[in-house]
């Protein structure tokens, strides 16, 4: 079984809601544990950025579910490798909304301190998410 990481950008859907983004959790949280999937989530409202690991049939489900779920619009990969070992292993969804602790670090790996996951390439993403598991509570 190869593991691979699966990063993936997309836009909310006109009406997104607060319990929408407590149900994706919810229903994520439940689906990658029991399909051996970890990963982190980063939203502000506007913009998902996405990691998932596990094996590659498992990512590619779990993305593929995403890509058909009308919460997320333009829905674009930014990142697919096979990998050697997790960097998400702890959650099966991790959860980073933007607050002012993530700010810097958007400027870090983009070009404005705005979170727009379009604005980066996928190991700038990455990189993001990698810096703010290790420098901010991740829910």
């Amino acid at each position: 079984m190869f593991l691979v990481r699966l990063v993936y950008a997309s836009t909310i859907s006109e009406g997104f809601g607060e319990a929408d983004i407590e149900d994706i959790l919810s229903k994520a949280k439940h689906h990658n544990s029991q399909n051996c999937v970890t990963g982190v989530l980063c939203f502000n409202r506007k913009f998902f950025l996405q990691c998932l690991e596990g094996s590659r049939s498992k990512v590619n489900f779990t993305y593929h579910k995403i890509l058909n779920d009308h919460r997320h619009h333009k829905v674009v990969l930014l990142d697919y490798k096979e990998i050697a070992q997790r960097e998400f292993a702890e959650w099966s969804m991790g959860y980073m909304p933007e607050s002012s602790l993530t700010t810097p670090i958007n400027t870090k790996y983009s070009g404005t301190p705005e979170f727009d996951p379009y604005a980066m390439s996928g190991e700038s993403s990455h990189q993001l998410m990698l810096t703010l598991r290790d420098s901010v509570p991740i829910l």
